[in-house]
Formats: C-alpha cells, sequence, structure tokens
C-alpha cells in the first residue's frame, strides 16, 4: 500500500484505461473524499454504489449504476438499474461487470490492516474481482472507521493506494417515531419468542420492532445490517451473550459506531455468507421482518418501484424471505403501513401496481392486524388481507375487487 497526497492519487486515477468501471463503498460508508479525487481526475466512468447516498456525482460522463437505489441515484437519467439478489451481486461482479478500480473506506492501518468498518457487504467480491483483472484498489483511510472483524480485515497489501482523512461518519437523520410504526413494531414483536434470531431491513417499522422487542431474551442476528435498534438490545440484556452479532453493513449514530469498534462480538461478513438463503435456513427459528410498498391479495409485495419507476431494488429481501421460510420454526414477515399519508391510498392493492419483490410470506402485518398467510389457501389468505391488514377504508372496495379476480371472500 502506497499512501499517496490527494494530487498524486488523481495523477493514478487519470492514467486508468478509457471508461472504467469503479465500485464504491456505498451505504454510510462512502469515501467522499477518494470520490471526489476521482471525479476530478477522470471525465469518464461507471461508478457502482449499493444505497448510494446524496451527494454521488451527477454529470455529463458519469453513468451511475446499482442492483439497489439508494437516494443518492433515484430518478437519476443516467442511472442504470440491474435486477438482482443481493447474494448474487459479488457473481454480477465476478462475470458480467468487472470492475476497474474498487474504492473503499477503511480505518486506518493496524498491525499490517484495515478494517473495512462499517460496510463490509460486497467490497470483498469487487477488491477480489479487481485484482483478478490487473486493476486499482484505492482506499480512503479514516481513523473515524471502526475496526470491525470477520470479512472486514482486510491486509494492507491488497490495496495499492490510499489517502488519508480523518473525517466524521455519516448518521442517517433520525426520524420521530409514529403511533402506527410502534403498532406495527407490537404486532411483530409478538411474532418473535426467546431465543429467535432476526432479520430486520431499513426503516421505521423495523426500527419499531426492535424497540418492541427489548424484554426479549436470548435473541440473535443473522441479518444483511444492523442499527441502533440492536445496540438497544445489546442494552437491554436482551441479545444472547454466546453468539455474535452477524451482519454485512451497518450506519447509525457515533455511539453505535463506537460500539462496533474493536468489539469482538460483532462479525462483519461477506454478502455471499450473510445473504446465502442455506446459510440463512440453518438459523433456528429465524424471522426475517422487511418492508413494502405495497401487498396484494396474492400476498405478494412490491418493495421496488412506485408508478412503475425503480424506487430501490430487491436488496436482501428476497434472500432472507426464501432462508426464513426454510429455517426451522422460522418466519418470513411483511410488515407495512395500512395507508399511505402522502399519496392518500391504501397499501393493499387489489394486484400489485408493479413487478413483484417477493413472495410466500409467513405473515404480513400492518397497524390494523396480522394475516396469516402461510398453510391458508389464497381466498383464506385474501380474505385475511382484507380484514386484518388493510384499512377500513379500503376493505370493501378490495373485497368486490377480490370477488371479480376469483377469490371467495
Amino acid at each position: 500500500m502506497r499512501i499517496v497526497s490527494e494530487r498524486r492519487l488523481g495523477e493514478v486515477l487519470a492514467a486508468l484505461p478509457s471508461i472504467p468501471r469503479v465500485v464504491a463503498s456505498g451505504n454510510f460508508g462512502t469515501p467522499w473524499r477518494a470520490m471526489a479525487v476521482l471525479d476530478a481526475a477522470v471525465a469518464e466512468y461507471r461508478l457502482f454504489m449499493l444505497n448510494a447516498q446524496p451527494g454521488v456525482p451527477d454529470r455529463d460522463g458519469v453513468t451511475l449504476e446499482t442492483p439497489f437505489v439508494g437516494p443518492g441515484m433515484r430518478g437519476r437519467k443516467r442511472l442504470n438499474y440491474f435486477p438482482s439478489r443481493l447474494s448474487l451481486v459479488p457473481v454480477l461482479l465476478g462475470s458480467a461487470l468487472p470492475p476497474d478500480v474498487a474504492l473503499v473506506h477503511t480505518s486506518a492501518p493496524a498491525g499490517g490492516t484495515v478494517s473495512l468498518g462499517n460496510e463490509v457487504n460486497i467490497l470483498p467480491a469487487a477488491i477480489e474481482a479487481v485484482r483478478s483483472r490487473g486493476g486499482l484498489v484505492v482506499a480512503q483511510l479514516n481513523p473515524r472507521m471502526p475496526y470491525t472483524y470477520g470479512d472486514a480485515v482486510l491486509e494492507v497489501g491488497e490495496i495499492d493506494y490510499a489517502i488519508k482523512a480523518d473525517v466524521p461518519l455519516p448518521s442517517p437523520s433520525p426520524r420521530p417515531p409514529l403511533d402506527v410504526s410502534a403498532a406495527i413494531g407490537d404486532r411483530v414483536a409478538a411474532l418473535v419468542r426467546d431465543g429467535a434470531t432476526l432479520q430486520l431491513g431499513i426503516g421505521a417499522v423495523p426500527d419499531a420492532v426492535l424497540a418492541a422487542l427489548r424484554k426479549r431474551q436470548g435473541l440473535k442476528v443473522w441479518s444483511e445490517m444492523f442499527s441502533d435498534g440492536v445496540l438497544a438490545l445489546d442494552k437491554a440484556g436482551a441479545l444472547d451473550p454466546e453468539q455474535p452479532v452477524v451482519a454485512s453493513f451497518a450506519f447509525g449514530s457515533t455511539e453505535l459506531y463506537d460500539w462496533m469498534h474493536r468489539n469482538p462480538d460483532i462479525r462483519m461478513l461477506r454478502t455471499e455468507t450473510t445473504n446465502d438463503p442455506a446459510q440463512i435456513a440453518r438459523r433456528t427459528h429465524m424471522v426475517s421482518v422487511n418492508s413494502a410498498l405495497q401487498v396484494d391479495l396474492f400476498a405478494e409485495a412490491n418493495a421496488s418501484r412506485v408508478r412503475g419507476q425503480i424506487y430501490s431494488g430487491f436488496g436482501g429481501q428476497t434472500d432472507f424471505v426464501v432462508g426464513a421460510m426454510h429455517s426451522p420454526d422460522g418466519a418470513a414477515v411483511i410488515a407495512l403501513p395500512s395507508w399511505h399519508p402522502k399519496a392518500d391510498v391504501s397499501t393493499v392493492v387489489a394486484r400489485l401496481h408493479g413487478p413483484v419483490t417477493s413472495f410466500q410470506h409467513s405473515f404480513i402485518v400492518s397497524d390494523h392486524g396480522t394475516a396469516t398467510i402461510w398453510g391458508h389457501d389464497t381466498s383464506a389468505q385474501a380474505g385475511q388481507i382484507v380484514s386484518q391488514v388493510a384499512h377500513p377504508r379500503a376493505r370493501d372496495g378490495l373485497r368486490e375487487a377480490g370477488r371479480a379476480l376469483g377469490f371467495r371472500i
């Protein structure tokens, strides 16, 4: 690893072959300083990130690529969306979309290693793909990045060039708790018993579920990501002290990052491991909790598109729904508010308005109730979705539409 100035790094990047593909840390681990050097030095390139946050370059010459759209790429005219389960994104990088550069955000060096900290995810696979092609691995070294263990640890010899940047890690904007989310959280928590293994996605509803689980005992975490809600479970003594928290990326408060730093009870693993449905299925009583934009009377969920336009993507939802359904006594839960306040429409529809993200769940939960999906015929499923999940304002219309579709409701 050669630690260089930003000027020198710009010279190195300027010599890249025509229109390189750059894979950069996403979520809240983006190396913004190194990315600025890249953008100033390279006229045309392809930028591949997961859940990119605001601040991503938006100009002619920069083509954005992702299988999971974040707010930094959402709605961009130069966006290329590649549908993929999160567990298969490393395969994508090793075949159809080979990268030329990996741009990562790491801890400061220690003992000949650095750590990818709060963002492991697809980066080990990206680094391997880059090195197999003779490309460049570039790191932004930051003493404020927590040193985490597992697949996060990287030998400094795997890095070609690095710059130093002592900068705070960003945190998501705090969301005020809503009564609707709290009601959903309580209903989902009722499906989780002591000793369960948890996976929760991103958003107000998963946060509310974690808040409602603080009195449980022996909980385990095997998830693609976690945030401050898991730290709160640890403080409450709800986690199994014999089992490490396993995830692939994390974001939250400064307190969360401090808790993660050199914590042997946290293992940050690569996506191919955390999101492998076979690995997920080996967890006993695996409870997967994910949100959706819409559900329909066929018990299908749309978590990807709004009015036909890509909003996010599959993410890990498909991986964990399948894995949890095969887990001993496991359950796959879709949780969502029954009504969309801004659009003033029901989130339960007769048929999805966009493509299906996932299907065949165990339960669908809203602020109005819980529908038990698994083990019921299609009409019974549809009837429960109408009477237990849908907002009362939408129920009569949904029953009429359901009967037109052939459901006996």
